[in-house]
């Protein structure tokens, strides 16, 4: 994970998603305060800004921190406060992380998962030969553990996330793909080798 910079609603978004949204509560007689009855379903307006939020966040994943095909990836919009903990929160734009669908179904409504919006610079390290990922040594023990938390939660060191990572990092080192398409592609990857001066 790296820091994701939070991009501006969209124009469409008050009329398509927030509007509609607060509406539906208001007719299902639902407080936009706390948390979400059991057995309650929202109506999914957030889905109807998928597209936007594709294109702000250039198409890479809040948490995997890799580019997420159209055609073949699984794009979803992840709730960073869980729609169950606030009902207020569930048709806001800020509340929006751009996440493949395995990190969506892995963060589901947990809290221990750090925001990519507030993610400190050089909080995730990673060994660029085997794809592993782990906390920054230098960091504090609570930035630590809020660090190996993540990891653990989202499973962010798993053979498939290593293994996708080192595969586009070979790629770029055995040059069938350019810096920029690295950048494009898996920017934890670039940003690691370039940290690393293997640019």
């Amino acid at each position: 994970m790296i820091p994701v910079q939070p991009q501006n609603e969209p124009p469409c978004f008050d009329r398509n998603v927030r509007r509609k949204g607060l509406d539906w509560l208001r007719k299902n007689g639902l407080s936009i305060s706390g948390p979400i009855p059991a057995g309650v379903a929202l109506h999914p307006y957030w889905k109807d800004c998928l597209k936007e939020l594709h294109t702000a966040y250039g198409g890479v994943c809040a948490y995997a921190c890799m580019y997420i095909h159209p055609v073949t990836g699984s794009r979803s919009v992840e709730h960073f406060v869980a729609k169950s903990r606030d009902l207020g929160l569930a048709y806001e734009w800020s509340n929006y992380r751009l996440a493949c669908g395995k990190m969506n179904s892995r963060k589901r409504d947990f809290s221990d998962v750090l925001d990519p919006f507030l993610l400190a610079e050089g909080t995730f390290h990673l060994d660029l030969a085997t794809g592993s990922i782990y906390a920054n040594p230098s960091l504090g023990a609570a930035a630590m553990q809020d660090a190996c938390d993540t990891i653990m939660r989202l499973s962010l060191d798993d053979a498939e996330c290593r293994k996708a990572r080192t595969d586009c990092y070979d790629s770029y080192i055995q040059g069938h793909i350019s810096s920029s398409y690295l950048k494009k592609e898996n920017p934890f990857v670039w940003k690691e080798a370039e940290r690393q001066g293997l640019l």
